[in-house]
């Protein structure tokens, strides 16, 4: 089992920045990929990022030159670095941890908003 607890959400005018993190607990050394998801109102959840478990990122063509995943593997955290952001990035973002074996657990999310 892998709990999973997002902060970093809120409120930011287009342009802006925000640093979601993403802390987990619980079976960590099980965990393959760590993936920011989000979900915006009336539409289904997308992928937004990912990091492999040795380090490879993969993002979602929108995002892709302003946003970072990144882990801090000391601190058994990960985090989505989102920057220029733009009114459609608006959304309910979740982190997704994947562990080995393919079983998927998902934190409660975290609202990020971006208006003026």
């Amino acid at each position: 089992q892998v709990q999973l607890v997002e902060s970093g959400g809120g409120l930011v005018q287009p342009g802006g920045s925000l640093r979601l993190s993403c802390a987990a607990s619980g079976s960590i050394l099980s965990i393959s990929d760590m993936n920011w998801y989000r979900q915006a109102p009336g539409k289904q959840r997308e992928f937004v990022a990912t990091i492999y478990q040795f380090g490879t990122r993969n993002y979602v063509d929108s995002v892709k030159g302003r946003f970072a995943i990144s882990r801090d593997n000391a601190k058994n955290t990960w985090y989505l670095q989102m920057d220029s952001l733009k009114p459609g990035d608006t959304a309910v973002y979740y982190c997704n941890a994947v562990l080995v074996g393919g079983s998927g657990f998902w934190g409660q999310g975290t609202q990020v908003t971006v208006a003026s």
